[in-house]
């Protein structure tokens, strides 16, 4: 059978089974057999009784389901891939204790007489969350059992605390650590680490778009944010402001004199004269002094400016900030200073959550055990996905579909901008109907050679991308398309977490009805990333 009416025939075979309600990794299973069956014994189809005379069923373990069997394998037994469930883990531990909560709690303290100061807080939450774990349904979850009750009590328009809490709380697609990114690492043979690099712009750029949104809004329409009665006992204007300072000088004091101590240890350890010859970064002799220097002033300024009374205070106020700081620390800080790779980055954080947890009194057995049994069933659903959608994508790939796809495209003679505004529109067409998982998996080997194909200079419309930094490119755009996916009618995935955990009289259809500025704001940052693609270079 001749892969243009495979092709077809895959692409109805997927909607009917997944209408039907099919799980995507049984349905991508089912029909990489109906692929390799249609392609390589399709007498099969017509004659069963000739099972063990062809290509597939003659040969056991051999030819194309030998090729199919060690794509699977491949991709199951990459070690980057230990990292998604530590990082759920991570998130499991995050969302069952109170730290969260806590945080909530110190970001409010400095903005509760901010005009749409609420939805602020939750958004600059989400941000923090997304940082330490990458995990998008936990989120949502959390910011709807914490921040949606607290909106609602004071009057905020319920579609605008709606929009903010799943909007802000699907960042965890595009700020690093993002598992969506690690599966397209894994997928497309892309630095996971550049990926990382490349997506903190866009990520905090998109965050940024929504806070604003959020400020203009609420200066514009009062009375979707009303201001809580103010508290007498609280510090007000200016004098917030120097607690404030005073509160983040406490927290620079505290890590420089952590890197000066890492610093001098791998200094007069030897360490940096090991036998690869690599120093540690930020360990070396020049960056004691600029440490201890940066330790000195900021001891200076609590001591000698604001005053040990003063800085108490704001360190009572804000402290619920460290410990989501040092996780973000942790993880980010060991990947990019160099000290360990993704996964063993997933394992600090981990472990750095369970000690905070165990330093505040709220590590218990129910906590650890809870925490395990959701990162079985999150684990469990994202490797079932992987396998189904790996062996259909595999199948597919060995049919010659990619080759077939491409050449259809390239030669259609489009320009350039249009076949990748016409490889946006599948994506965001199919997220809205399929789980992230099965897309990256399914379209994206069929795309990305496409792009690779494609004149560099006519990507975007301002600058030009460097063309080592095309398929990172290409992944953060697509990251970006996950994140309108989640909040895209029918299936949004961030509308059915939010219902699950708010009040009754919220229904599917007004959280949806929430969530259409903000599918704009998410267009209007996927758009940025495709006029200015070299957005994404500016820190590689």
């Amino acid at each position: 059978m001749d892969i243009g009416t495979i092709s077809l025939v895959l692409m109805l075979g997927l909607i009917l089974l997944l209408a039907i309600g099919m799980p995507l990794g049984l349905a991508s299973a089912i029909l990489a057999v109906a692929v390799l069956v249609m392609r390589f014994e399709p007498e099969l189809l017509m004659a069963p009784w000739t099972f063990g005379d062809g290509v597939l069923t003659g040969r056991p373990g051999a030819g194309p389901l030998n090729i199919l069997a060690q794509r699977i394998y491949g991709l199951l037994t990459d070690y980057v891939l230990i990292s998604i469930p530590l990082f759920i883990f991570m998130a499991a531990l995050l969302e069952r204790s109170g730290i969260a909560k806590e945080m909530y709690s110190s970001l409010n303290v400095w903005l509760n007489r901010t005009r749409g100061g609420i939805a602020i807080v939750t958004s600059i939450m989400a941000v923090i969350m997304a940082a330490m774990s990458g995990i998008i349904g936990g989120e949502v979850v959390l910011l709807g059992l914490i921040a949606l009750p607290q909106m609602l009590r004071l009057g905020y328009n319920q579609n605008l605390a709606i929009g903010v809490i799943c909007a802000s709380g699907s960042l965890g697609t595009m700020i690093p650590p993002s598992i969506v990114l690690i599966i397209y690492g894994l997928i497309t043979e892309t630095s996971i680490k550049a990926l990382f690099t490349a997506s903190f712009i866009p990520g905090f750029m998109l965050a940024s778009f929504i806070i604003i949104y959020i400020i203009i809004r609420t200066q514009l329409r009062p009375e979707d944010a009303p201001l809580p009665e103010p508290d007498e006992s609280e510090p007000a204007g200016r004098e917030k402001g120097v607690l404030f300072l005073a509160f983040l000088t406490v927290v620079v004091a505290g890590f420089a004199a952590a890197l000066m101590l890492r610093a001098m240890f791998f200094e007069f350890s030897g360490s940096n004269a090991a036998a690869t010859g690599e120093q540690a970064r930020f360990g070396t002799a020049p960056f004691i002094t600029y440490f201890g220097v940066t330790l000195a002033v900021a001891l200076g300024l609590i001591f000698g400016v604001f005053g040990r009374a003063r800085t108490a205070l704001g360190w009572s106020m804000g402290k619920g900030l460290v410990p989501p700081i040092v996780v973000i620390g942790v993880v980010m800080g060991s990947i990019y200073g160099g000290i360990t790779g993704i996964t063993e980055a997933a394992g600090m954080g981990a472990l750095a959550v369970f000690i905070i947890a165990l330093f505040r009194g709220e590590a218990s057995f129910d906590l650890v055990w809870e925490s395990l049994m959701r990162t079985l069933k999150s684990t469990g659903t994202i490797i079932w996905v992987t396998i189904g959608a790996t062996a259909l994508a595999g199948a597919y790939t060995i049919a010659g579909g990619p080759t077939y796809v491409a050449d259809f495209i390239v030669g259609s003679e489009l320009p350039t901008m249009a076949v990748i505004l016409f490889m946006m529109l599948i994506l965001l067409f199919m997220g809205a109907f399929m789980d992230w998982v099965g897309i990256v998996l399914l379209i994206i080997p069929v795309f990305l050679p496409i792009v690779l194909k494609l004149p560099i200079d006519e990507i975007g419309l301002f600058g030009e991308l460097n063309p080592r930094h095309v398929a990172i490119w290409f992944g953060v755009v697509f990251c970006m398309n996950m994140q309108v996916s989640f909040l895209s009618p029918p299936f949004g995935p961030a509308a059915f977490y939010l219902k699950s955990v708010a009040p009754p009289h919220i229904q599917l259809t007004d959280i949806f009805k929430g969530f259409l500025p903000f599918i704009g704001i998410q267009l209007i940052a996927l758009s940025v990333l495709l006029i200015w693609p070299p957005i994404v270079s500016i820190l590689l």
